[in-house]
């Protein structure tokens, strides 16, 4: 199969692309990425020679550019996106483009060239949930302009899906982790932050709860999607592992052998959703997935990743005294 990966030298994009070219030998993989913030070749430093991946350096709002690399694979995954909330609630105009604007791009592609694609959106959508679980029919309630950017796509997806009856899946994930995660997010900020024993800004409280999933257990479960799953569909993933950004720090912390008190509470965020959840369900039945990581033991791999790779974010451990917000939980 030929597959075409967008944002693939991203967090997760680079995660799927390595667990994809290692669980299945006969496919090749074309990742089309802008570069941007949150990029980084060093993602896929360990496939760059492999005759079966090949890197394109362009914006999926290339609608001649992204014909072209839709025209010739069979599958699209994706999971190009601007994704922190800080940054969109200061400068939206770049989610609008990428997450809206370039998700319309693919779909044009995709309804021309009837091919098949999945659509990598967040929990975000449905916004903060007081009790229970977001199954996949909730109501779409973004409270942010990323979130609102990942939604609207949604709605594309689905308009696309109905109107032109094209193959589209869409999946949504809880708060990921794991290796190569851009330093702005809550973990691994954390971790270049204790080890360089400076202080860690945490929103108010610090009670504001996500659910967390290993990076590699996400991309396990988009490629059973994608094998398993009923097109036309949306499936949710998640792990059941909710706990607040404050017990997430103090574990780290306690890892690293760090003290608390390197713990600093800072002004909330505006709007910030005090509550991710999302129910699964509909996933393990009908694709037969399940988690395969303990949260414990992926958290210390994960911390074991970065100091052994903490090199690599030299000048982003310096950077992150400019962080325009204190604290991104996703």
């Amino acid at each position: 199969m030929k597959i075409l990966v967008t944002g693939g030298l991203g967090f997760i994009g680079s995660n799927f692309i390595l667990e994809s070219i290692t669980k299945f030998p006969n496919n090749q993989i074309v990742n089309i990425d802008a570069e941007l913030d949150g990029s980084s070749q060093l993602n896929l430093v360990p496939i760059k020679k492999n005759p079966r991946y090949r890197f394109v350096k362009g914006n999926i709002t290339n609608q001649k550019l992204v014909d072209k690399l839709v025209a010739n694979s069979d599958l699209v995954f994706n999971f190009a996106a601007e994704s922190h909330v800080d940054r969109s609630i200061m400068s939206p105009d770049n989610f609008i483009k990428s997450n809206i604007i370039g998700v319309f791009t693919i779909l044009e592609s995709v309804k021309k060239y009837r091919k098949k694609m999945i659509q990598i959106s967040t929990d975000e959508v449905f916004g903060s949930i007081r009790r229970g679980s977001a199954t996949e029919k909730s109501l779409l309630n973004p409270s942010n302009p990323y979130s609102s950017s990942k939604a609207s796509a949604e709605l594309l997806v689905h308009s696309y899906i109905k109107t032109y009856e094209i193959d589209a899946i869409i999946t949504r994930c809880t708060n990921n982790f794991g290796p190569r995660q851009h330093i702005e997010k809550l973990i691994p900020k954390t971790i270049l932050l204790a080890i360089n024993n400076k202080k860690i800004p945490i929103y108010g409280s610090g009670k504001a709860v996500r659910d967390w999933i290993y990076v590699q257990d996400h991309c396990d479960a988009i490629l059973k999607i994608s094998q398993k799953g009923k097109w036309g569909e949306s499936y949710n993933i998640s792990a059941n592992n909710e706990m607040n950004n404050l017990k997430i720090v103090k574990k780290i912390l306690g890892i690293l052998g760090k003290p608390i008190n390197l713990i600093q509470h800072v002004e909330d965020r505006p709007g910030h959703d005090l509550r991710y959840s999302l129910d699964s369900s509909k996933l393990r039945k009908e694709v037969n997935w399940k988690t395969h990581f303990r949260f414990e033991d992926a958290l210390e791999q994960t911390i074991n990743w970065y100091l052994d790779n903490k090199n690599m974010f030299h000048k982003a451990s310096i950077m992150l005294k400019s962080v325009p917000w204190k604290d991104n939980p996703k």
